[in-house]
């Protein structure tokens, strides 16, 4: 699995299997008008904050194909919001991932192989120990 994206802030160009280097990744698709995007991305802060980057290559993905007309720079700021976002082209990666709903969290193998998906009902804890199993 591989894919390549923009970044949001930066504007340069990310690629999967280069930026994972062997690490498992964590995916997580969402949109800035969902309020289960809102607190799955609040709940996800600390595990970011306190992450080792060795150990996961820890990846937001705003589906653009699904947002509304928003600042996606100023709602991250407003939102406190550090971790890496990239921006999907319309719905194509998460189309790829089987994605049907936001917020989507995908757990990937440091084969880059999915072990799990989650959807917006998922519970942090759940997530956390799925990515117990590949971490």
């Amino acid at each position: 699995m591989n894919f390549e994206l923009n970044e949001l802030r930066t504007g340069d160009r990310w690629e999967l299997k280069k930026e994972a280097n062997g690490r498992p990744v964590m995916l997580t698709f969402w949109t800035s008008w969902c309020p289960d995007s809102y607190k799955d991305l609040a709940a996800k802060r600390p595990l970011y904050q306190t992450m080792d980057e060795n150990q996961l290559c820890f990846v937001t993905i705003n589906v653009t194909g699904r947002e509304g007309e928003v600042d996606l720079q100023e709602w991250l700021k407003q939102h406190n919001h550090q971790f890496l976002v990239l921006k999907d082209e319309g719905t194509t990666v998460y189309d790829q991932f089987g994605c049907e709903g936001v917020p989507t969290t995908v757990l990937l193998n440091k084969e880059l192989r999915v072990t799990n998906t989650f959807g917006e009902n998922t519970s942090m804890a759940s997530i956390m120990a799925s990515l117990t199993t590949i971490v």
